[in-house]
């Protein structure tokens, strides 16, 4: 899925308090992002897996990690807009625990991070999508399945059908796959003759939220990790409909002349899938456990 600039996001601890038709709990409140992160503290280095890592790592004790910090939940900044948090920096924590390693993350535009890979960053954890033009020059281990999801309102009091979106008014944030996905999709209603598809199209994803709590729009259409995120931060206000589309791998990224460090780091996160570290991360961050793989592969090819 492409990636979509969260600016603005942390907004949506203020949704709550919407008015004008919105079907807002008396008095509910949001919790705080801060609060969303996961305690990795608990999570145990394992010798055997630790012994894998690079000397190089394992002497200055640090393991550092690309990332562009402006995609919830996945990453970003917290209310302090300096700190990186997100469930892929919460892994990376996690991955560092394992390998007996302190964990450091490296922030720069999202474009920059994989030419940086092997020299400025040790590995990139930043919603990498797994396509074959990135595995014929890097290494990537899956880790976590991003489709899009429609979301309602509670209970979807306007029975929104998303198999029938034709003359539906339906919010998106602009700049996305999904924008793109609703114009095509619209420009098919047409086609076959019936009303087109209503797109109402916002700058950040809050606005987006906050125009379908209001009743502005009947559903929105996000990366379904942002739309499980959006649940979690309206107290139970929206529900996901639907199930998740087209959902494709993201993979944790190494230098593809790293063999051992991308041993260690296969077998780090893998140790994370089968002990429910993984699937708790995701957790905490609101995302549909299932979203989480339970193999970390090198490089599958679908």
């Amino acid at each position: 899925m492409r990636r979509i600039v969260a600016a603005g996001l942390v907004a949506m601890l203020a949704l709550t308090a919407c008015g004008g038709g919105s079907s807002t709990t008396e008095g509910s409140a949001s919790p705080s992002t801060d609060d969303l992160s996961y305690d990795v503290s608990g999570v145990q280095k394992v010798d055997e897996i630790a012994a894998l890592l690079p000397e190089r790592i394992a002497s200055r004790g640090t393991l550092v990690i690309a990332a562009a910090p402006d995609y919830a939940p996945a990453e970003f900044r917290a209310e302090d807009l300096q700190t990186a948090i997100g469930y892929d920096v919460d892994l990376g924590k996690a991955l560092g625990r394992v390998l007996g390693v302190d964990t450091e993350v490296n922030a720069a535009e999202f474009a920059s991070l994989l030419p940086g890979i092997g020299s400025t960053s040790d590995i990139g954890i930043s919603s990498f999508t797994i396509t074959p033009e990135r595995t014929a020059s890097y290494n990537m281990i899956s880790y976590i399945m991003v489709g899009s999801s429609f979301a309602v309102q509670k209970d979807n009091p306007k029975d929104f059908d998303p198999d029938n979106l034709c003359g539906q008014t339906i919010g998106v944030q602009t700049g996305t796959y999904q924008e793109e996905e609703l114009a095509t999709m619209s420009d098919q209603c047409a086609a076959d003759g019936k009303e087109a598809i209503n797109v109402l199209s916002y700058g950040v994803q809050s606005d987006v939220t906050t125009n379908l709590i209001g009743g502005k729009v009947v559903a929105f259409y996000a990366d379904s990790t942002v739309a499980d995120y959006a649940v979690a931060l309206t107290d139970g206000q929206l529900e996901v409909v639907g199930g998740v589309r087209d959902a494709a791998p993201q993979g944790i990224v190494v230098s593809a002349d790293d063999a051992q460090l991308t041993e260690a780091i296969q077998r780090a996160m893998q140790q994370l899938m089968d002990d429910g570290t993984w699937s708790a991360i995701l957790g905490s961050w609101g995302v549909d456990e299932s979203a989480g793989l339970k193999t970390a592969e090198l490089n599958p090819t679908a």
